[in-house]
């Protein structure tokens, strides 16, 4: 079995849209791999002036970490440092990707496997060294993911398509998330790329969609030439799926999902933590 440790860019999952991520399900989806986890660190921004200052603020963030600290994560915080840009403008910060790096090459000497959570391209130089040292690395992120990064890595999970990473969907009837990845622009039909489950092979490419059975972010009706951009862009869909019959299943209530705006609809998006 895989020896794995996880490696989780917080600033960036939380800015990007992983405000909510479940990190116990972080570490399941490590273990699907065929992995047992042994390293698990998450990098975790931290302003200490403010949380003096306001101790209800800091009471909160003080439970965030234990709860993280709980779920077996290694906590590596990163003061938040404040200052005035050129322009006067107030600029904080709170990288810790140098810690990050330094940290993955020395922890991971007796690792096989890396799930690296960010969508910082700025990491593509530690992935090359990881894989040149025959580890296999993974990236889990959201949105903003670098594209060189997102190239580099042996695999990419999408969070807003791995099952249970974000809190579900409160609606009665269960919703998926899903990628066009195949449209018949004449007849207004295509097909869904679906993650059923964690594993790499957890994958299903056979979700039908007709054009009548989707609408904008918007609420709105698409035309055949902008359902082709949906696969041209890659656009995930979120639905609810009907077995028609043992193989075949059909996508209805379809809407485009549009990441940014992720339980906005719902009134419950939780603050992000730092």
């Amino acid at each position: 079995m895989l020896k794995a440790g996880i490696f989780l860019d917080m600033e960036n999952l939380n800015r990007c849209g992983g405000y909510a991520l479940q990190y116990r399900q972080v570490k399941a989806l490590a273990e699907a791999q065929g992995a047992v986890v042994v390293r698990a660190n998450a990098y975790i921004a931290v302003d200490r002036d403010r949380e003096a200052r306001d101790p209800e603020y800091g009471q909160r963030k003080a439970e965030y970490r234990n709860r993280v600290r709980r779920e077996g994560y290694h906590l590596v915080l990163k003061e938040v440092q404040i200052y005035r840009d050129t322009e006067g403008q107030v600029i904080t910060k709170a990288n810790a990707d140098l810690e990050l790096a330094v940290d993955a090459l020395l922890q991971t000497e007796r690792l096989d496997y890396v799930l690296l959570g960010t969508g910082d391209g700025d990491f593509v130089r530690l992935v090359r060294a990881l894989q040149n040292r025959g580890q296999r690395v993974d990236l889990l992120s959201f949105m903003n993911t670098s594209t060189r990064l997102r190239q580099e890595v042996d695999n990419h999970f999408s969070g807003y398509l791995v099952p249970g990473l974000l809190p579900e969907d409160r609606a009665e009837t269960p919703r998926l998330r899903g990628i066009v990845h195949a449209v018949n622009e004449e007849r207004g039909y295509g097909f869904l790329t679906v993650q059923t489950g964690m594993g790499m092979d957890s994958v299903r490419e056979d979700i039908f969609l007709h054009i009548t059975d989707l609408r904008s972010a918007e609420g709105r009706p698409l035309d055949n030439a902008q359902f082709a951009q949906y696969k041209t862009r890659g656009t995930m869909v979120e639905f609810e799926m009907l077995e028609e019959e043992p193989g075949k299943a059909k996508a209805v209530n379809a809407v485009e999902f549009r990441p940014e705006l992720w339980g906005l609809s719902r009134g419950d998006r939780p603050a992000a933590p730092s």
